[in-house]
């Protein structure tokens, strides 16, 4: 006894591969500036001091605090704190012979929300 099953046939004359978008992709300036973002934030070292900095009042912390709580020199923290500073995470502000960073209102939501695909 011998079964014949016919297969419905599928229509590849339409381009399958390219599926609508269903919103804009990022562009490529807007790529680059993420990816700065990102290789800012990309070292253990820059992510401890982000979090020091927010694990304090006001999310704000003077660079004293950082030295004591990083195994790091006090040059290599503040290359560190300049990324942080220049790639706009934080904020600096002299005090005295003290400078003190502070988070910047929203920069890590803006780099969270890009992930998230908001």
């Amino acid at each position: 006894m011998t079964f014949t099953r016919t297969l419905p046939l599928t229509d590849i004359s339409a381009d399958a591969c390219s599926s609508p978008l269903a919103r804009a992709a990022m562009a490529p300036d807007s790529a680059d500036a993420l990816a700065r973002s990102l290789k800012a934030l990309a070292d253990p070292a820059r992510l401890r001091i982000i979090s020091i900095v927010s694990a304090h009042a006001d999310q704000e912390a003077c660079v004293c605090d950082l030295t004591d709580q990083l195994t790091l020199s006090q040059p290599t923290i503040s290359h560190h704190l300049k990324v942080l500073v220049d790639a706009g995470f934080l904020t600096r502000a002299k005090r005295g012979t003290w400078s003190y960073y502070s988070l910047v209102p929203g920069a890590l939501g803006s780099v969270a929300g890009v992930l998230a695909g908001v």
